[in-house]
């Protein structure tokens, strides 16, 4: 029986690996050895940065609504207190859309929130 050999296979491996550090500079995107080091960095940071954005954004809505919840005489913590003795049940997202563009309709549930506080 004929041998096998590994040729091609490690070749379509280490093109995969230059691929995808394609734009890259100097040795980083042309030696496979470095170009492995380079990508395997990359997709760990590109994991880590998907969880970061996630912990951003939940930092952004909490500052929205602390500001519009400032502007309606409460503070961030007594607003949110408020809305869960309140049972209303919405979530920080929801809550900080409706701070940016519906101030009316955040004005309601902050006035609700202080009648809920203060009973």
């Amino acid at each position: 029986m004929a041998r096998i050999k590994g040729a091609v296979n490690a070749k379509k491996k280490k093109n995969k690996v230059l691929k995808l550090a394609k734009g890259y500079r100097g040795a980083r995107s042309k030696q496979y050895r470095i170009a492995k080091q380079s990508v395997m960095r990359a997709l760990a940071s590109s994991f880590a940065g998907r969880k970061q954005k996630k912990r951003d954004m939940r930092r952004l809505w909490i500052a929205r609504i602390g500001a519009a919840a400032r502007l309606n005489g409460l503070s961030y913590s007594k607003m949110m207190h408020g809305l869960k003795v309140a049972e209303i049940d919405i979530n920080r997202k929801m809550l900080a859309d409706m701070a940016v563009n519906d101030a009316e309709g955040f004005k309601s549930l902050a006035e609700i929130a202080k009648e809920k506080i203060s009973a």
